[in-house]
Parts: C-alpha cells; sequence; structure tokens
C-alpha cells in the first residue's frame, strides 16, 4: 500500500472522529450521541450527496458511457450476492447465508461517502452520476437474499408478503431520501445547486464528521457485544471486500473508469449493508441471526474500508492507472 495514500486518509478529519469514537469505547468513556440526532445527520448525508449526484446527471445527461457503467453495476448487485450465498451455504446455514449474501450484495451509503471524502481531500475529481450507481446497487440483493432462502431453505418459515419485501427494499427510508434527492437535483440543474449551495456544500463535511464519530461508537460497541462471531465471520469480513473490490477495479479498468470513478465503484461493490439490508431481513428471514450479518457489516467490513480499504484500492487503481 502507498503509505502516503494511508496517512492521507488517516489525516482526513472524517476518518479521525470514527476512529475517536471507537477510541471513546475502548477508554469507556461516557461520550454519546443521542439519538435521533444521528438519524438526522444520516437523512442529511443521503439528501446531500443525492442532491448532488443529481446536478450532476443534469449536467452530463444519461449518455451511453453513464447507461453501460449503471447496468454493470447492476450485474454486481446481482453476482455478488449469489456467489457469497453458495461460498457460505454449507458452513453457516441457509438462513445466515442468504441474509449475509444480501448484506453484502448491497452497498454501504457511509462508506460511498467517505470515499468521495477522501477523494476531495487528496484533490481527486470524482463523477456525481456515481450516486446512481449506488442507489440501484442497494436493493437488488434483498431481494435475491430472500429468493436463495426460500429456494434452499424451509420455504414454510421464511413465509411473507412480498409487497412487504419490495416496499422495503425499494422505499426504505434511505433509498427513498437518496433517489428522490436525485430525481430533485436533475431537475433543477445548476439553479437547485446555487441556491442550496451552502447547505449541501458548506456543513457536509462537518456533518459528515459527526456522523462518522457516532459510526466509531457503534461499531466498537457492536463489535464488543456480539457473542456469535468467529474467527471464520472475522475471515469473511475482511477478505470479502477485498476480492470484491479486486473484481470491481478490473471491471472499473474494462469499463474505462477515471481514477476517481473507479474508486467510487470499486467501494460499491467491497462495501456491506448495515441499515437497509438487516431491517429487510428482520422480517423476510427471521430465522436469520443478526448477531451475525450485522456485526459482520457494520463492526468489521465497514471500519476496514474505512480506514485501509480505501487508501489501498485507491493505491492500486493508481498503480494500474498510470
Amino acid at each position: 500500500m502507498d503509505a502516503a495514500l494511508l496517512l492521507a486518509n488517516l489525516a482526513n478529519p472524517p476518518v479521525l472522529f470514527f476512529f475517536l469514537g471507537m477510541l471513546a469505547v475502548w477508554l469507556r468513556s461516557d461520550l454519546e450521541i443521542p439519538q435521533p440526532v444521528p438519524k438526522v445527520l444520516a437523512i442529511y448525508l443521503l439528501f446531500a450527496i443525492g442532491f448532488k449526484g443529481g446536478v450532476e446527471l443534469h449536467k452530463s445527461g444519461f449518455d451511453s458511457h453513464v447507461l453501460t457503467v449503471l447496468g454493470v453495476a447492476l450485474l454486481a448487485a446481482v453476482a455478488v450476492p449469489l456467489w457469497t450465498f453458495f461460498a457460505l451455504r454449507r458452513r453457516l446455514g441457509v438462513p445466515n447465508a442468504a441474509a449475509i449474501a444480501a448484506t453484502y450484495g448491497s452497498v454501504s451509503a457511509v462508506t460511498f461517502i467517505a470515499a468521495t471524502s477522501l477523494l476531495s481531500h487528496l484533490g481527486v475529481s470524482f463523477s456525481g452520476w456515481m450516486v446512481a450507481a449506488m442507489a440501484l446497487m442497494e436493493s437488488p440483493a434483498i431481494v435475491i437474499g430472500v429468493v436463495l432462502a426460500r429456494r434452499f431453505g424451509d420455504e414454510s418459515a421464511t413465509s411473507f408478503e412480498w409487497r412487504e419485501l419490495l416496499r422495503e427494499a425499494f422505499f426504505n427510508g434511505s433509498v427513498f431520501v437518496l433517489m428522490g434527492s436525485l430525481v430533485i437535483g436533475a431537475i433543477t440543474g445548476e439553479s437547485g445547486e446555487a441556491s442550496l449551495a451552502p447547505f449541501t456544500s458548506g456543513i457536509f463535511k462537518g456533518v459528515l464528521c459527526l456522523f462518522l464519530l457516532d459510526m466509531g461508537l457503534v461499531s466498537a460497541r457492536r463489535l464488543a457485544a456480539s457473542r456469535e462471531i468467529g474467527l471464520f465471520h472475522v475471515g469473511f469480513a475482511v477478505l470479502a471486500p477485498l476480492l470484491h473490490a479486486a473484481l470491481g477495479i478490473a471491471v472499473a479498468r474494462m469499463l474505462g473508469l477515471a481514477a476517481g470513478d473507479a474508486l467510487l465503484f470499486t467501494i460499491l461493490c467491497a462495501s456491506a449493508s448495515y441499515i437497509a439490508v438487516p431491517a429487510a431481513m428482520r422480517f423476510a428471514i427471521p430465522q436469520a441471526s443478526p448477531g451475525v450479518y450485522v456485526p459482520m457489516a457494520l463492526a468489521l467490513t465497514f471500519p476496514f474500508n474505512v480506514l485501509v480499504g480505501l487508501p489501498l484500492y485507491l493505491a492500486v487503481i493508481n498503480h494500474l492507472w498510470k
């Protein structure tokens, strides 16, 4: 890994605040960000990143390159949960394998936002319309995970209303705010960008720091409280993002993406959902253990990607893109 990139990532204020949150738990500080503040911060971040992505779509339009990238992103959201399920089914059982497949097939919006923060910190340009790829990749894995659970498990044990699943997958709060903001940004374009600039850009990084401080607290507490995570789970939570990142980098290279966009595509492939997927799995696959798939995504993969993965992936991209 490029030491300079690692240091640049660690010197990025949002990452330092994330580590500060974890440190507070390890040192048994009484630091806490009370609810519903973290939820408000999350809604703001999704709104801001979605709106800015919509503005970029307004400027660039849906040309053939954009549509190709979005199509490939959708294929990745289908392929990742499929291989993940079959790799884990015998070891962890159908319900947990299906839930983990959905978790790692979906994406982490916060990891994506952390990647944009790093690129901005380094002065590396990227396309705002990559937010559309993130929006497309969030929901399909949820449906695939449930289909796999019903196909290879006890179908009666996973009985539920498909209408409710699809509503949760495609209209849950995070997806709805992100997609709605994207559409509004695409409609209003430069005029909307100018009118909301102090709000969507001026305070963005400060809000991200506060949110990642809370994420550090939550991640460390989840890891400390988990009693179902073993060495196999830890190994998968670290190796899976590395494998998915390698595939993402290879595909980004074939698509001819610029370095900044390649990192964003890579982190979409390498991240894991800890918000949308658990909410859907809770009723769709109730026999899957949240004590397994939530800590894996939130307390292991998320910190790994934020602290180590981002500079590692960018270092590989910079080397290959020379």
